[in-house]
C-alpha cells in the first residue's frame, strides 16, 4: 500500500496563501447587495420551474428583477464615483 502523504503535503503547503486578501473580501462585501438580489431573483424563478407562474409569481419575479437591476446600478454608480480623478463630473 502506497501512502500519499507527500502529495498531500505538496497540495496543502500553499493553503495559507490561497486565502482571499483583505482587498478581495472588501470587493465581495461591496458586491453583496447585488449577490443577494440575484439570489432572490433566482429563487423567484426556481419557484416556478415546474408550474405555470401565477400573477403573484410574476409580480415576485418583476420585483426581484427590479431589485437586482437597482443593486447593479447602485454598485456601478459607487464604483464610478470613486474612480473619477479629481472629482470630475
Amino acid at each position: 500500500m502506497n501512502h500519499i502523504v507527500t502529495a498531500q503535503d505538496a497540495v496543502t503547503a500553499l493553503a495559507d496563501f490561497m486565502e482571499p486578501t483583505d482587498a478581495e473580501l472588501d470587493a465581495i462585501e461591496q458586491e453583496m447587495p447585488v449577490i443577494l438580489a440575484d439570489v432572490d431573483l433566482l429563487d423567484a424563478h426556481i419557484a416556478t420551474i415546474d408550474r405555470t407562474p401565477t400573477e403573484v409569481d410574476e409580480r415576485r419575479i418583476r420585483r426581484a428583477r427590479r431589485r437586482a437591476l437597482a443593486a447593479r446600478v447602485a454598485l456601478v454608480n459607487r464604483a464610478a464615483g470613486t474612480s473619477l480623478p479629481g472629482g470630475a463630473a
